[in-house]
């Protein structure tokens, strides 16, 4: 039974608290009981003798949580509905023993590294390598980093912490954990969950796709360096070969031709109209992925864990080598001056801005329930203001080094090809990755053992984001519906699994790169941007800066700065606003290859969008019918934090979760 426990013995629409009047008395704590206090050094132990990271009890603190778990008592009985549903201030309440039953103890990670390097190997996925560097050179080059240095401080690390705190003190994946926040506000989760499975459907297919370049870059010679191959057309032009080559609009090269024509085999296609048959190269590529992902987080973080060491890692050895090798070539510098050369002019557009904060947002990744679900498996007492700084840092980091990895190679097709950079850069998204830098490859000394480190640094980057993904659903649905899949971990992951993979299936048809651009731009952006300004909304505003920063003593022993607490209340949510903004005044006017999108792609793409977001106006209104009481009564209620009989309210007094 849901019990609601307001903080103090008035109810605030904010949930404002008041400082306890009293502090809690040597005789609210009991030796065979759920409270224990040890005058030594006026630490309170726990009964095996754990110490808590608070010092003592004091006036308007919070107290300290035992083993990572929250426990209080709770209240004699429920108001009359004479008392206008005021209830006592909570120094007054009687304590009680909790249930003797014991809790399930929660998983935790068996080493700070390997939630580390979780979440770098989440933050850091392919649009690391792919987005941010021709964002950055369409933006001003060098002077885009001002925007994005901004937008990373006032807006992305704030909510990353903010992220990582929540999860980390709750210890619930992202739909339960509302019910401890504000629970009207629960219909987030379902959404963030809904989003998730979206980006499952086609994320999922660019990594087959590199799967399949890896297979091919197993032969002494990489199938995309000649045209002599059944797929090439008339107009594929291999212009590495001879200097005299001339490079026309209507040529292609022969990495251009086997993405297309043979990976993608888009030619067989005539538009979402007509998607055509399943590729059964594909499907096979894509199965192999999901088979990797089941048997890497079937058994949950402990087996996650271990996995990251390898895929977290990896990436950043391959770049490196990339990095030295793309330097090495015969303009390069080219690329790299490019890349880097400021246009200040750029700074005074809106659209840079709007870019920068778009990027910065993604690529951190708040929202997605990740961090929530990765934080909850730490101990209570990590650091995870130190962690969101590092791992931010190293994400910003990667991005401005795949820059230098990708444009060092453009730099030197550009002189191979006698081009201006900008005219070689023309490719965006995967196509840089798979027509661009694959055929600069081509060319390369050793190309095919670049091309197998390449490809697999991306198979890489792209399953530590699924493994994230999916664990961010599968917390916060064993954690809504414990009793039920608990002990069944197993098995929903499996059905997880195979739902994404028949979700997938419309993405590996012939037309399947059409689908997979129509989901990345209509089913996650404005929609997850939404979800995450009224997440801010509902932490800041209702379940109070206060309590938020007490809650974040609580864990680290000291509170966020005056910078956290502007950031969270004010500017994080204008930031979201601002991307919002932007995303609803441009309209999307989608176009892939040689095909444009038709005008009904924006109508079902909106609706596909809001599929997911109308989960919290929904869950709004159910949650005030099914609530008892006045309508305000139902308003008050319904944003005022419930906890179960043998959980904690946050209150302030944490007992022994023994």
């Amino acid at each position: 039974m849901a019990v609601i426990l307001p903080l103090n013995n008035e109810i605030s629409p904010l949930n404002s608290e008041k400082e306890v009047s009293e502090p809690i008395k040597d005789e609210d704590y009991k030796e065979n009981g759920v409270l224990i206090k040890n005058s030594i050094s006026g630490h309170k132990l726990s009964e095996d003798g754990d110490k808590s990271p608070s010092g003592s009890l004091e006036k308007g603190d919070a107290g300290c949580m035992f083993n990572g778990y929250s426990a209080v008592q709770s209240p004699g009985g429920r108001s009359s509905p004479g008392d206008g549903d005021r209830a006592a201030p909570l120094a007054s309440l009687p304590l009680q023993e909790i249930d003797k039953a014991p809790a399930i103890a929660r998983e935790t990670w068996s080493k700070k590294a390997d939630f580390l390097f979780s979440v770098i190997g989440y933050a850091v996925d392919l649009g690391n390598v792919w987005r941010f560097p021709y964002i950055a050179y369409q933006n001003g080059g060098g002077a885009f980093l001002i925007p994005y240095l901004l937008m990373a401080v006032f807006g992305g690390i704030p909510l990353f912490y903010m992220e990582l705190a929540l999860g980390q003190y709750h210890k619930n994946g992202a739909i339960s954990i509302w019910r401890k926040i504000c629970p009207i506000f629960k219909g987030i989760g379902y959404a963030i969950c809904i989003v998730a499975l979206y980006v499952s459907f086609y994320y999922n297919t660019i990594i087959a796709w590199a799967l399949y370049y890896l297979y091919s870059s197993f032969t002494s010679e990489l199938p995309w360096t000649s045209c002599n191959n059944k797929w090439n057309t008339q107009n594929c032009t291999k212009y590495f070969v001879k200097d005299n080559i001339t490079w026309t609009k209507y040529s292609t090269s022969p990495a251009e031709e086997f993405y297309i024509r043979q990976v993608l085999q888009v030619n067989k296609s005539n538009g979402l109209d007509d998607l055509g048959g399943i590729s059964w190269q594909l499907a096979l590529c894509l199965f192999f992925i999901f088979v990797v992902v089941y048997f890497s987080i079937w058994k949950g973080v402990k087996t996650s864990g271990k996995v990251v060491w390898v895929t977290a890692t990896l990436p950043y050895v391959v770049l490196f080598i990339l990095l030295i090798r793309g330097a090495t070539l015969p303009g390069a510098w080219r690329g790299l001056l490019f890349y880097l050369k400021p246009e200040w002019n750029k700074l005074l557009t809106t659209q840079v801005w709007v870019d920068a904060a778009a990027q910065i947002f993604f690529s951190l990744g708040p929202g997605f329930g990740v961090l929530l679900a990765f934080a909850s498996y730490n101990k209570f007492n990590n650091n995870c203001y130190k962690d969101a700084l590092v791992i931010s840092t190293v994400n910003c980091l990667t991005s401005f080094m795949s820059g230098c990895v990708i444009f060092t190679v453009l730099g030197y097709m550009a002189e191979k090809r006698n081009e201006e950079v900008a005219d070689v850069a023309k490719d965006t998204g995967p196509s840089l990755l798979f027509i661009t830098y694959a055929e600069a490859i081509t060319n390369m000394p050793a190309s095919t053992f670049f091309a197998i480190i390449f490809f697999l640094m991306l198979i890489t980057l792209g399953l530590d984001s699924t493994f994230a993904g999916l664990e961010g659903v599968i917390t916060a649905v064993l954690d809504e519906y414990s009793e039920l899949l608990r002990k069944r971990r197993e098995w929903f992951v499996l059905g997880l699994v195979i739902v994404c993979y028949l979700g997938a299936l419309s993405t590996l048809t012939y037309g399947g790169a059409f689908v997979v651009k129509f989901f990345e731009e209509y089913a996650t952006g404005a929609a997850i941007i939404a979800v995450v300004f009224l997440e801010s909304i509902a932490v800041s505003w209702f379940y109070g800066m206060k309590r938020f920063c007490r809650d974040v003593k609580e864990m680290l022993g000291f509170s966020p700065g005056w910078f956290w607490q502007i950031c969270w209340f004010a500017i994080s949510p204008i930031f979201l606003l601002f991307i919002i903004g932007s995303f609803l005044s441009a309209p999307l006017e989608l176009k892939l290859f040689n095909y444009t999108y038709p005008y009904w792609t924006a109508v079902v793409g909106y609706c596909v969008g809001t599929s997911s977001f109308i989960c919290v106006p929904s869950y709004m209104v159910y949650k005030i019918i099914i609530t008892p009481g006045t309508f305000k009564q139902r308003i008050l209620r319904s944003i005022t934090p419930e906890v179960e009989e043998n959980e904690t309210p946050n209150s302030g007094v944490h007992l022994n979760s023994v």
